[in-house]
């Protein structure tokens, strides 16, 4: 079973967008935006779980960005 939740770390990806891994499982997606990356989250969490033992609540841990991180 896999808990009550899963917890995952974004981050703006340096070719734009945001990436997400979830924390304890091999999960991983992108998306565009913010909005689109919950999405993503959840049809990967779908599709990692079957459906008894799929955590109830995902968590989405933003880091923040750095005002003087380099950009391409």
């Amino acid at each position: 079973m896999a808990g009550t939740e899963i917890i995952f770390s974004v981050q703006e990806s340096p070719e734009g967008g945001f990436e997400a891994r979830a924390l304890g499982f091999s999960i991983f997606t992108q998306a565009d935006t913010l909005e689109e990356l919950k999405a993503m989250v959840e049809d990967s969490v779908r599709c990692h779980f079957e459906p008894q033992n799929a955590p109830r609540l995902i968590r989405l841990h933003v880091a923040p960005t750095l005002p003087n991180s380099p950009r391409e």
